[in-house]
């Protein structure tokens, strides 16, 4: 009996298009890199349905004649190499020769192309990998690929890609590092009629950081240049103590190849350890330059990782760079600077510039919630208007809070030993438990800003913003356009000050736009609940830490916060007594 069969090659060609094409942002990954490769200066992109249904890339490279025009759709056709030699020293983006093979597999394709002069241009039809239709046009130089109905003959992978807004927000975030990556290249993409990216040539990363971020965002970075043995580390990174809620705004580029590495992303947590504040990482645009011979990039299907020769070095030359960066950007300064959103607008302080002193609890005004007999805000004096916190303390009777340690914990005792509570994590933990309940009222108190809180959106950003409108309305907040990337925002929940509304706000597009499966609404809660609890490095008053402490109790789950870390730490009695010699 035989088990062993030979696939069909339409079939064949499916499973192998499977592996070089995921979903439309490898589309635009593939033709954009064909574009480069071949000394483009603009490239446009147009695109519909989130390229679903629509995927074109125009550009003004040294297109093909007619010979050529054809071979690229055979498989493993290339001009990037011509033997294995040339795979120990690629220098180009593409060099597989699958690309554009493997996506007239799985859609309709056209392509258009000339190489100039007076030579008539060439026009390639091809639906599914099917035998293709050629004829002659007039076309300027340059190449043309238009994409429709991706997947239309493989509807097992089409139903795994996800929404329009997704998909756009994929191909936009590639986008934006190939703007970074050549600021000299004219970028444009289009969705339906809308612009969703405009990158006019620039002289450098800088001003390309400032066209798609804006000033603020400019302003908390730092210069990075080192050169070791042959390699080159360049770019920008943040300036500590500046740092971000996410890794979000963590680029590399190897030899200009935009890449996902541990070897980098491990070596730059490591340059900041120390100096930036708590759950904060650092933002960095980074450009490694290696010998070609040094660098693997045939390690993956999508050329999206890279295996170096000696990762040693490599990991030596970014401590050693941020190292030397940070000393000639003027060393680290006790207090924070003053906090930055992504879209580069000064919008408050961040935890370490608080004033100190009492602080207050950031509870809703007059709001209370089912069953409880207590505000939801503790007056300035350490008082409700009820009467001071710890006249009504009604939790376990043998729990005292004794104090509070390196103003980040809060320390109390009962017949068992003593109990550390992580002061911030707590208080989101009470906050969370209280922003459900309200949400679920619907009954979020708003405030109407007196002055509109303006902010440039980055495109990745811009995306969110459409995508979670309506999450962020039933939430309070209500943005609008004000034309180009400038946004308003006019309304927000009353928990917050002005300026933290606005740094909230955009700690929110980061989660919406994270693509994360769950409950998008929990996960936007939780954010709310960490941008309004109290900080580690505040003073708490007694009366505040009781309150805390019992409202704690009171919660659906005292161990952990709302992002899964633990608020609470037991000390035995029995054990810090048999290690004092008492047993």
């Amino acid at each position: 009996m035989n088990r062993i069969n030979v696939l069909p090659p339409e079939v064949a060609r499916k499973i192998a298009a499977g592996e070089v094409i995921e979903r439309p942002v490898s589309v635009v990954k593939e033709l954009v890199e064909n574009s480069l490769d071949a000394g483009a200066s603009e490239i446009a992109v147009e695109l519909a349905n989130g390229g679903k249904s629509l995927l074109l890339v125009r550009d003004d490279g040294h297109g093909m004649g007619r010979r050529d025009a054809l071979l690229c759709f055979e498989r493993h056709s290339t001009s990037k190499i011509s033997g294995e030699d040339d795979l120990a020293s690629i220098a180009t983006l593409g060099f597989r020769g699958e690309a554009l093979a493997s996506i007239a597999a799985v859609s309709r394709l056209t392509l258009k192309t000339a190489e100039g002069g007076e030579e008539a241009g060439t026009r390639v039809d091809i639906e599914g990998g099917a035998e293709a239709a050629v004829s002659s046009i007039a076309f300027p130089r340059g190449a043309s690929v238009e994409v429709r109905d991706l997947f239309f003959n493989l509807p097992a992978r089409r139903k795994f890609m996800q929404g329009d807004t997704a998909e756009l927000g994929q191909i936009v975030k590639y986008l934006t590092g190939v703007a970074l990556a050549y600021p000299r290249l004219r970028l444009s993409a289009a969705h339906g009629t809308r612009s969703v990216l405009s990158c006019p040539p620039v002289e450098g990363l800088r001003e390309r950081i400032f066209q798609l971020y804006g000033r603020a965002a400019l302003d908390a970075l730092m210069e990075v240049e080192f050169t070791e043995d042959g390699m080159r580390l360049s770019g920008l990174a943040s300036r500590p103590p500046a740092g971000r809620t996410n890794r979000a705004h963590q680029l590399f580029f190897v030899n200009k190849r935009p890449v996902r590495d541990k070897i980098l992303s491990s070596a730059l947590s490591q340059a900041y350890r120390g100096l930036l504040e708590k759950d904060r990482f650092p933002e960095a645009f980074l450009f490694l330059a290696v010998p070609a011979g040094e660098v693997d990039v045939n390690v993956h299907p999508a050329k999206s990782e890279v295996r170096f020769r000696a990762s040693g070095p490599i990991f030596q030359l970014v401590l050693r760079a941020v190292d030397k960066a940070r000393r000639q950007a003027g060393g680290i300064k006790a207090a924070a600077l003053e906090g930055t959103s992504e879209a580069g607008v000064l919008s408050g302080t961040n935890k370490a510039s608080r004033p100190a002193g009492p602080v207050d609890l950031a509870y809703i005004p007059g709001e209370s919630l089912p069953g409880e007999g207590l505000p939801l805000r503790v007056a300035e004096g350490g008082g409700s208007s009820q009467g001071p916190a710890s006249d009504i303390l009604d939790g376990p009777p043998e729990l005292r809070v004794l104090g509070q340690y390196a103003d980040a914990y809060i320390i109390a005792a009962d017949a068992e030993g003593l109990l550390v509570v992580d002061q911030h994590n707590a208080h989101e933990r009470v906050l969370y438990d209280r922003y459900v309940e309200i949400d679920r009222r619907r009954s979020w108190p708003v405030q109407t800003a007196l002055i509109p809180l303006v902010f440039e959106a980055s495109p990745s950003q811009a995306v969110a913003l459409e995508s979670g409108r309506s999450l962020l309305e039933e939430s309070g907040f209500r943005v609008e356009p004000m034309g180009g990337r400038s946004y308003a925002l006019r309304e927000y929940p009353d928990i917050f000050a002005p300026a933290d509304a606005l740094i909230a706000l955009l700690a929110l597009l980061e989660d919406v736009r994270s693509d994360k499966a769950g409950d998008r609404k929990a996960r936007l809660l939780a954010t709310m609940a960490c941008k309004t609890a109290v900080k580690a490095g505040q003073p708490l008053p007694r009366e505040k830490m009781e309150f805390l402490v019992r409202e704690l109790f009171r919660t659906s789950n005292p161990a952990v916060c709302p992002h899964g870390r633990p608020i609470v730490v037991r000390l035995d009695r029995a054990a810090f007594e048999k290690g004092l010699g008492r047993r």
